[in-house]
């Protein structure tokens, strides 16, 4: 019988010091995960997770690993107590490695490794304050896509941009590009009547043409990392499909340095799949927060907690 639940991945910035150490306390497997992550990194990242310093575990290059090595935990401990497999999986941006690592097309090992290095080319991609990063609330998708547009037409030089980078939810748009067109963008949201205009604290402008540098040299990364057929079907965020074939998956995840995170498409093609029931796998609840405004006729849950992990470890289909 096809299972009529999926499980999705949160991404960075779901990341906070203490994070599952309730898990921890009563599933002491948990950390076996961490310990393996620890290994392939050279550093403690238990330590980091659960004592920070904060600004530290913030860091893209240590937050990426961290938020896919406590996705992966939290899917080992349930999935070692259930043995049943989602009929689809799907990550959000950062979360789409974890997913994989679920449908067994990565090796976890190799996989923390391979999101450290992603960090730390997209960190290294973008000088401090150059790239920015806001949450423009309360517009249609096509009113933000059209004002990224007005903006960047403002600058006289093209390298100015600002575009759409995070489809959330149906008036949620994250933008993305050079400090001073998001501004002028941001400044153009309040005029067309967005009910919040927010610049977010992030250090890298994700999903924008500010990270093709970055894409460009983790092309060579990827081809070094051993990528098999997923067992489940993965939907990634640039297409809003499962790509099977081990290059096309490499392909995937190059492009989405540089584009936008197909969200509301993603939540919505899973749904048309014949899911009932969609499980926030990770540290946090943000993707279940916008799933819920994406489409109301689907059930959620998340996998964060002890009385979570504890009902969920029940049989579902």
């Amino acid at each position: 019988m096809t299972a009529t639940f999926g499980f999705v991945f949160p991404g960075q910035g779901s990341q906070s010091v203490g994070m599952l150490a309730d898990v921890a306390a009563q599933f002491p497997e948990l950390k076996k995960t961490f310990s393996e992550a620890s290994d392939a990194l050279g550093y403690d990242l238990w330590q980091l997770a659960s004592s920070g310093p904060a600004e530290k575990l913030d860091d893209t290059a240590h937050a990426q690993p961290a938020i896919l090595t406590a996705s992966v935990a939290v899917w080992r401990l349930w999935h070692g107590r259930n043995q049943q497999l989602p009929s689809v999986l799907a990550g959000h941006s950062l979360g789409e490695y974890s997913a994989l690592v679920c449908a067994d097309s990565l090796d976890f090992s190799e996989a923390v490794q391979l999101v450290a290095e992603r960090g730390r080319l997209m960190q290294a991609a973008v000088p401090a304050g150059t790239g920015a990063m806001a949450a423009v609330i309360g517009l249609a998708d096509d009113d933000v896509v059209s004002l990224c547009e007005q903006a960047t037409a403002h600058f006289s030089d093209q390298a100015y941009s600002v575009t759409a980078a995070n489809f959330n939810s149906p008036g949620q748009v994250v933008i993305a590009g050079h400090t001073d067109a998001v501004l002028h963008a941001m400044a153009l949201a309040k005029t067309k009547g967005a009910r919040m205009v927010k610049q977010l604290a992030v250090s890298v402008p994700s999903h924008c043409a500010l990270m093709q540098p970055a894409a460009e040299k983790f092309v060579e990364t990827l081809q070094k990392v051993n990528v098999r057929s997923p067992q489940v079907a993965v939907i990634n965020n640039v297409d809003v499909a499962a790509a099977t074939e081990p290059d096309a998956i490499r392909d995937a995840l190059v492009r989405q340095l540089y584009s936008p995170v197909r969200w509301v498409e993603t939540v919505q093609h899973i749904a048309n799949t014949g899911v009932k029931t969609i499980y926030e796998c990770g540290p946090g609840n943000v993707l279940t927060g916008l799933n819920k405004r994406i489409d109301k006729t689907l059930e959620y849950d998340v996998l964060a907690t002890v009385p979570e992990l504890d009902t969920n470890s029940r049989e579902v289909s």
